[in-house]
């Protein structure tokens, strides 16, 4: 059986969020299948019923996929209660290059790519710079909230 993985997040914005997550993770919007102009026309043509969808859904994709094939479709669902907890799950960019690339490298790149995402809506919660065991990194909070570490 064959299987594939699509990874959803729950939120209020998915445009938004599709702009975010795109250029974090190297990711473009899903275009619309062949032969549609949206996604909600493509929904339209499947038969999902115009009440179930919020106004906007589907004008502006709000799925991303790797353009390399390598990583899994992200959809970001639209729901209209806030987060209002910590995940439970959490992406890890690992920009660093692992421990045999020297810890003064590694902190130039998670610092670069920090300041990149702060500019793109994100926020920093923590630095981690423990050069004793030989660790810099970042946790941060996307445009809605969502954690996720730089290392």
């Amino acid at each position: 059986m064959e299987m594939t993985l699509q990874l959803t997040i729950d939120c209020s914005d998915p445009q938004r969020m599709v702009t975010f997550w795109a250029g974090a993770l190297g990711y473009v919007p899903e275009p619309p299948p062949d032969g549609h102009a949206t996604w909600r026309a493509y929904w339209a043509a499947m038969g999902v019923p115009e009440a179930e969808l919020p106004a906007g859904a589907g004008d502006i994709p709000e799925s991303i996929i790797d353009p390399a094939g390598r990583g899994p479709r992200v959809w970001f669902q639209q729901v209209p209660e806030p987060k209002a907890a910590k995940n439970r799950w959490h992406f890890d960019l690992k920009v660093g290059g692992g421990h045999d690339v020297p810890l003064d490298v590694r902190t130039l790149r998670v610092k670069a790519t920090v300041e990149g995402l702060v500019e793109a809506g994100a926020t920093v919660l923590r630095i981690r710079d423990e050069p004793d065991t030989g660790l810099y990194a970042a946790a941060m909070q996307d445009p809605e909230g969502n954690e996720f570490d730089i290392v």
